[in-house]
């Protein structure tokens, strides 16, 4: 089984998950994950956005694990929740845009300890990429502060990566 982190945020960041709607999201992730033979191991969230941490056999496509996710989740939640349809034009639910990275069975709290994000430090995720190089990161995220976790924990800071360079 490989182990996944995936952020899904909503749709333009609009506040609209409340708890109760983040307990529906639990139930419904845990069941669409068992249809594919993957397994829900944690979902935590906020207002505009949630975590999971999933674990799935090699054969599924993480991008078909996550699309797939995210459109029968949007419409299941909608349908228990009619207070979210309302505020979005079409009902779309979740960004187009998604996190998904390679967590190793880490637990969220290790790849987010503090338990929160800063929207600040989700507002790139149009242009992330699971696979993004060294490179591609800088041009993603301009600058150490408003940097993400995950990227943090991916790359070394830029200093660290000079020293490493002159130890050569």
């Amino acid at each position: 089984m490989l182990h996944g982190h995936l952020v899904f945020v909503t749709k333009y960041r609009h506040d609209v998950l409340s708890e109760p709607a983040i307990r529906d999201l639990r139930r419904i992730f845990a069941k669409l994950c068992r249809d594919v033979e993957a397994e829900l191991i944690e979902c935590d969230g906020e207002d505009d956005h949630v975590h999971l941490r999933v674990h799935y056999p090699p054969k599924i496509a993480l991008s078909k694990l996550v699309n797939s996710r995210k459109g029968v989740s949007s419409r299941r939640l909608r349908e228990s929740r009619p207070e979210i349809t309302g505020r979005y034009h079409k009902g779309v639910l979740w960004s187009p845009s998604s996190f998904a990275a390679s967590c190793g069975g880490a637990p969220l709290s290790v790849s987010n300890p503090s338990g929160k994000r800063p929207k600040a430090a989700l507002a790139f995720l149009p242009g992330l990429n699971a696979g993004v190089s060294r490179e591609v990161h800088d041009d993603v995220c301009p600058t150490e502060e408003h940097c993400c976790r995950a990227h943090k924990t991916r790359f070394p800071a830029r200093a660290e990566m000079e020293d490493a360079s002159t130890r050569l």
